[in-house]
């Protein structure tokens, strides 16, 4: 194994995904597990830098967690209020309040940093 570097070019990006390849699977806390850590964190930093990601908007990540944990509407009643409420909050038509925000933190771990952003517009 040749000495881990600082991944700068696509090059250095492709040829350190396809060690991450070779080592995939390999036991943490060995030299291999070792290796693939330092990899992945080193791979990690630089696709955050050339492939940023947008932060997921408020309404597709309450749909999502939704649909993970296999919630309904109705399952939402105690945490974003009527059904009506749910209905306006799911179409886009009615922001999350500061006690929506906190309650779906609380009950369903979506982060509030998600949560507090502006959804995306709605086509009508």
């Amino acid at each position: 194994m040749t000495n881990i570097k600082p991944i700068r070019t696509s090059k250095d990006h492709q040829r350190a995904m396809k060690e991450v390849e070779i080592l995939w699977g390999a036991k943490s806390g060995t030299p291999k597990g070792n290796r693939l850590d330092v990899l992945a964190t080193l791979i990690d930093a630089w696709e955050a830098i050339h492939y940023p990601m947008d932060p997921p908007d408020p309404i597709e990540a309450i749909k999502f967690r939704m649909e993970q944990q296999g919630l309904t509407r109705k399952d939402l009643e105690g945490i974003i209020g009527t059904r009506a409420r749910i209905a306006e909050v799911l179409s886009g038509k009615r922001e999350l309040s500061i006690a929506m925000i906190r309650r779906l933190n609380a009950e369903l771990n979506i982060l509030a940093e998600i949560l507090i952003r502006s959804p995306k517009k709605r086509a009508a």
